[in-house]
């Protein structure tokens, strides 16, 4: 009997698909607040063992980083079935596409093969084969990209011997597979037949003629395709293993790409010409980075408790400030570019003099971590948020607490200050953003507070024109705001997960925004439309800042990197 909630805390809404040992469900986490929809796949605990169940996992928790593959949430055995619960991706599968857009042509067919063949190779380099590959488990995602779902079928290379019961679409599955022998060419030979069925919208089945036992695909084409396209497809649908293509990087080299497994950000190809063009690697994660007034120098904290001083130009180190006792959190330069303001899990500020690499002052009274600081518009004025619940104004000649602001009832996150430094924002765990008033050269009074957000606000941007506040939550979303009447514009949707970061162009007509979902994703602020998503992180990326004098934006992730990214020009 199937239980319609799992662990006290997975219900399980509807069967999505059913395969041999497996079935997918949609479920929804009420463990979360407020719930969140999840995958489900279930798996008959006959048809695998213990062991080989944990192993998968392990591996399936491993490829979970890659930015196109969803994350492994939790992993459990219960009344007679293995379960797999795994992040729901958003979007359309090319079974649906099919349906609604008709058959597909070409170009779509290239991007196709351009976008999962890496994620093939992803899997195939940690010796997983997918088993499953077929329309309805690759996901186009909001952003017009592709993602590979549905991993209950996947099998461990060095395991197929003793674990028989290997299931999949038969329509798509290659003739190996079906007799219980999968290779990774099989995960290619499946790829293959999808795009045929997607160049023919006729099933696999009856683009095979069994009397002459040979494809016939090409007479059900309804557009003509290139010779090269044809015989790259021919071989990857080939009957015989030693007639196709035996790796992921031989299709790709025949397709005149190539990618790497270690994810360099410069093979990554993103609409709108943002290119990935250098990645800074450190030691550990990457909390806070951000840019010298003057677009020339990037500086980054990170759990080593170090700041490091990157120059743009030669994309080296220029520079290590070290003095906190505890990892740093965020950063930000003054104004005129000369002074620095760190803070850190130690419950402290610090400001450094950049020009001798001092530290001109020591900021302490809060009482709990610092997550964020922001300089006043003329750089007399630092503000600093904390967990501790508030919110505290120094004064950056003297160092002194000029006053502390109180109101939030739960972690302070973030602080900002408007363009012309007659409001400063703060963003709470409380799910609040309130707005402080100068009332006086030195302190604020609060004016409003302002509610939409469902879950924590983490994130918080002015827009340069101060028409408009950005803020990023854990609801996933973005919310708009007008500055002059307090009321919602709009609401961005597309992360899934966590929004942790945002930035305005200098221009004010892009915002920038960082997750946990591994990506950064550029918006059209006049349309509240996608423009763009930046993919290349393995991990959660945790912070995002503009260049406001060169088309440049930098990401840190948890995955110890910082990459940088230029507005290239086509060539």
């Amino acid at each position: 009997m199937i239980l319609n909630i799992l662990q006290n805390r997975y219900r399980l809404m509807n069967l999505i698909s059913q395969e041999g040992f497996c079935q997918t469900y949609m479920a929804v986490d009420e463990g979360k607040s407020p719930p969140m929809v999840c995958i489900v796949e279930q798996v008959t605990e006959g048809n695998q063992t213990q062991q080989f169940f944990e192993q998968k996992a392990q591996l399936l928790q491993e490829i979970g980083q890659h930015p196109q593959i969803p994350n492994l949430l939790a992993h459990f055995q219960d009344n007679g079935y293995f379960y797999l619960i795994q992040e729901f991706i958003s979007g359309s599968n090319l079974e649906q596409i099919l349906a609604t857009e008709g058959a597909f042509n070409e170009s779509q067919i290239w991007q196709l093969l351009q976008e999962i063949l890496p994620v093939l190779k992803f899997i195939s380099d940690r010796h997983i084969i997918h088993c499953d590959i077929k329309p309805q488990n690759i996901i186009r995602i909001y952003s017009g990209n592709f993602a590979l779902v549905d991993f209950a079928n996947a099998q461990i290379a060095s395991a197929i011997n003793t674990n028989h019961n290997i299931t999949g679409n038969p329509e798509y599955s290659a003739p190996e597979q079906i007799q219980g022998k999968p290779v990774f060419a099989s995960d290619l030979y499946s790829l293959g037949v999808t795009c045929i069925y997607l160049l023919t919208q006729i099933s696999p089945f009856d683009l095979w003629d069994i009397t002459n036992d040979e494809w016939v695909w090409r007479q059900y084409l309804t557009t003509k395709i290139s010779d090269r396209l044809g015989k790259i497809l021919d071989k990857l649908i080939s009957k015989a293993i030693p007639q196709r293509y035996h790796t992921a990087d031989a299709v790709m080299l025949a397709m005149g790409i190539t990618h790497t497994s270690t994810y360099d950000c410069s093979n990554f190809k993103s609409p709108n010409l943002w290119q990935c063009t250098h990645t800074f690697t450190g030691s550990s994660s990457i909390h806070t980075v951000s840019m010298s007034p003057d677009g020339k120098i990037l500086a980054s904290g990170d759990d080593n408790k170090i700041i490091k001083l990157w120059d743009l130009d030669t994309k080296k180190v220029i520079n290590t400030l070290s003095g906190h006792s505890q990892a740093v959190t965020s950063l930000t330069f003054s104004p005129n570019g000369e002074i620095l303001a760190t803070a850190s899990d130690d419950h402290s500020v610090k400001l450094w003099h950049l020009p001798t690499s001092k530290t001109i002052y020591t900021l302490t009274g809060h009482s709990h971590s610092i997550k964020s600081v922001a300089f006043s518009p003329d750089g007399q004025t630092l503000a600093s948020g904390s967990w501790d619940k508030q919110i505290k104004l120094w004064d950056v000649n003297n160092g002194v607490e000029i006053c502390h602001l109180s109101g939030h009832q739960l972690q302070v996150s973030a602080v900002a200050f408007s363009p012309d430094g007659k409001l400063l924002a703060s963003a709470s765990f409380d799910r609040t953003i309130r707005l402080w008033q100068l009332k006086n050269r030195q302190c604020y009074d609060l004016s409003e507070t302002i509610s939409g957000h469902t879950r924590a606000v983490l994130a918080i941007a002015w827009s340069p024109d101060g028409k408009l506040l950005a803020t990023g939550s854990d609801d996933n979303t973005i919310k708009l705001w007008d500055v002059n009447t307090f009321e919602l514009i709009g609401t961005l949707l597309g992360h899934s997960w966590a929004v942790v970061a945002v930035a305005f162009t200098a221009d004010s007509k892009t915002l920038m925004s960082a997750s946990w979902d591994k990506t950064i994703k550029l918006w059209q602020i006049n349309t509240t439309q996608q423009i763009t998503t930046l993919v290349g992180h393995v991990d959660s990326v945790s912070t995002v800042a503009v260049s406001q004098v060169a088309q440049l934006i930098a990401s840190g992730s948890r995955d110890k990197t910082i990459k940088i990214w230029e507005l290239t020009v086509d060539s």
